[in-house]
């Protein structure tokens, strides 16, 4: 069983819903990076997406868009990536790492020194939003291969014709995109949301992760409802810009401004009260 598997079965052992928490890999540096990461799992995460910077994320609003940058800008690599995730598995073997971000770094890197890279660095998924089913055999298919859980995205406007091609080759669980647009613009339609997850639920066995516009622990908690975890990423990393000096840097504030954040999320999305899906 892969560390998201154990992990999802876990939280359906105990009844609720998981905590899905998104950064930018070195931002705003790669030590202050790496101390976010490893303060995830302890505030509550049960999941981390952690964000490959790049310098087009066109899928990604203002706020994850300026946090790529600022990480780029101090310096952050894919190698960088790779080697704060092995840093991090040198204290936590349980807490799944699930590397999100786009096609072009991995295609630069290389597609099988990459999968090879960042199977040993312990990453144990994959999240691209910009290759389509359609493209499987350009990385899904080779990540599969490589024992990397190789996640998809639905969304609004994915209907039932199109869904099966969606979850084919789908594994770890399912990104639900709560709303139409870039991340960060809007609240989601909690009734919408759960209608959506029921849906895909006739599809697939495959838990179901619902993101884009979470932003508090009230949001988590009606989420957290229907779903089988709540995705929170652009609230987290609008907490690190917040928490920066006048000169981009980090302050002693940057890593607890997350944490924190991450605590209240946690808090919410554990008081909810499970609806079924069925």
């Amino acid at each position: 069983m892969s560390r998201i598997e154990a992990r999802f079965a876990a939280l359906a052992k105990q009844g609720r819903a998981g905590l899905v928490t998104f950064v930018t890999a070195g931002d705003p540096d790669y030590a202050t990076s790496l101390a976010i990461l490893n303060g995830l799992p302890a505030a509550g995460a049960d999941v981390v997406e952690l964000g490959m910077p790049f310098t087009d994320p066109m899928a990604d609003g203002p706020a994850i868009q300026a946090s790529s940058l600022r990480a780029l800008h101090a310096g952050q690599r894919m190698t960088k990536t790779l080697a704060l995730v092995r840093e991090f598995r040198e204290s936590d073997q349980a807490t799944p790492i699930v590397l999100m971000g786009y096609y072009n770094p991995i295609y630069v890197y290389g597609v099988d020194r990459f999968l090879a890279d960042a199977k040993a660095a312990g990453v144990d998924g994959l999240i691209l939003v910009d290759l389509p089913p359609e493209e499987d055999e350009e990385l899904c298919l080779p990540a599969l291969r490589a024992g990397l859980a190789f996640v998809r995205l639905a969304t609004p406007t994915t209907d039932d014709k199109r869904l099966p091609t969606v979850l084919k080759n789908s594994s770890g669980f399912v990104y639900y995109v709560s709303i139409t647009g870039i991340t960060g613009a809007a609240a989601p339609d909690t009734s919408k949301v759960t209608a959506a997850v029921v849906r895909i639920k006739r599809h697939t066995k495959l838990p179901i992760a619902v993101g884009f516009g979470v932003r508090t622990a009230e949001h988590a908690a009606a989420i957290a409802r229907g779903a089988d975890a709540v995705v929170v990423g652009s609230a987290l990393v609008e907490a690190v810009r917040q928490s920066l000096d006048a000169a981009g840097k980090a302050t002693a504030r940057t890593v607890k401004a997350v944490t924190e954040l991450t605590a209240a999320l946690s808090a919410g999305v554990r008081s909810a009260r499970r609806v079924a899906a069925e």
